[in-house]
């Protein structure tokens, strides 16, 4: 059965606007499969870029990301196509995605690529939607949801990606976290994933069924219940 391949997303930046020069200095990304997290390596995007321009103090402060930590880093157009192939044409979910997508676009077509034309899921406008008038950042939603907040001290594009995943998943309906189902069988499939076998999972569970005949005095008693009703579906009165 083909797994659903979302990817979660973050971009830290210089900026707030690629209009005015601004650039992305940061991305991390990781792919969720059928609503799971998944821990493999090969699943996590994550590399710091050189925006070719100063990073200002001021921004500095907010991701950590100084202008001596990107100085040999390489630029967006050097990874632009090892980021689009990770992506592929999955659903990308991203919080306040028209900020991210913004950027994304911005340095895709400085670098003579089309824009990306993946479906988007904002967890903003779904925060807004599930919680009217609750504060929709995403601390706040790492609070609401019991996601550890402790390794962050700076917004990193990696770290946001990954408790994004969980908060998302949180929206969803529930947080599973990798295969976890996998661990408990020995065989595994052609991808080197563990078989589950789910009727040995459940046989434990399963209990021979038992009947439980009504008694004569109880069906007389429901007839009697019923009788008492005015024009029933069973046609039953007083006198039947």
């Amino acid at each position: 059965m083909k797994k659903l391949i979302e990817v979660v997303f973050d971009t830290e930046t210089t900026g707030f606007d690629p209009a005015t020069g601004d650039k992305i200095v940061e991305i991390g990304a990781i792919r969720i499969y059928d609503k799971m997290r998944s821990d493999d390596p090969k699943d996590t995007f994550h590399l710091l870029i050189n925006p070719e321009r100063d990073i200002p103090d001021e921004v500095v402060k907010v991701h950590g990301i100084t202008n001596e930590k990107v100085k040999d880093a390489p630029t967006f157009a050097e990874i632009a196509d090892d980021f689009l192939a990770f992506v592929g044409d999955a659903p990308l979910v991203a919080h306040n995605a028209s900020f991210d997508m913004k950027f994304m676009n911005a340095e895709l077509e400085q670098c003579g690529k089309p824009p990306l034309t993946n479906e988007v899921v904002d967890t903003l406008a779904i925060t807004r939607r599930k919680f009217p008038g609750a504060r929709a950042t995403l601390d706040a939603l790492c609070s609401r949801f019991d996601v550890d907040l402790s390794a962050r001290t700076f917004h990193g594009a990696l770290l946001d990606s990954q408790l994004l995943a969980d908060v998302y998943l949180h929206l969803c309906g529930g947080l599973q976290h990798g295969f976890s189902l996998s661990d408990q069988a020995g065989e595994k499939d052609d991808d080197g994933e563990k078989i589950v076998d789910v009727q040995q999972l459940v046989q434990s569970d399963v209990r021979p069924s038992r009947a439980f005949p009504a008694t004569q005095e109880e069906l007389d008693a429901h007839r009697e219940f019923v009788a008492q009703i005015e024009d029933n579906l069973w046609g039953i009165s007083p006198q039947s």
